[in-house]
């Protein structure tokens, strides 16, 4: 176990059309805009597992706390991301570790 105390924020999003992944990845690298996280990455997953490949691009980010997390939830650029993601994309998991 690690001592870390940060908290990571990790998303994946599979597009409904693959033709849209590039959209998806486009709207999503908005959110590095937002001040609030430590670090921040949005990529296009290469698809080297072979057991599944159904997840098309991958948000992560860390934040000091869940104060930092929630900031970075309320800021207005993370609504527009997802007024532009959300009809891209078919699928949606997050996890908070």
């Amino acid at each position: 176990m690690t001592s870390r105390t940060f908290i990571r924020h990790i998303v994946f999003f599979s597009a409904k059309d693959k033709a849209d992944v590039g959209r998806i990845v486009d709207g999503l690298s908005e959110l590095a805009k937002i001040p609030h996280s430590e670090v921040f990455e949005v990529r296009q997953n290469s698809h080297q597992d072979t057991w599944s490949d159904e997840m098309d691009v991958v948000v992560y980010g860390e934040f000091k706390d869940q104060d930092a997390l929630n900031a970075y939830k309320a800021h207005p650029i993370y609504q527009e991301a997802i007024r532009v993601v959300r009809p891209l994309r078919e699928l949606r998991i997050a996890a908070d570790i």
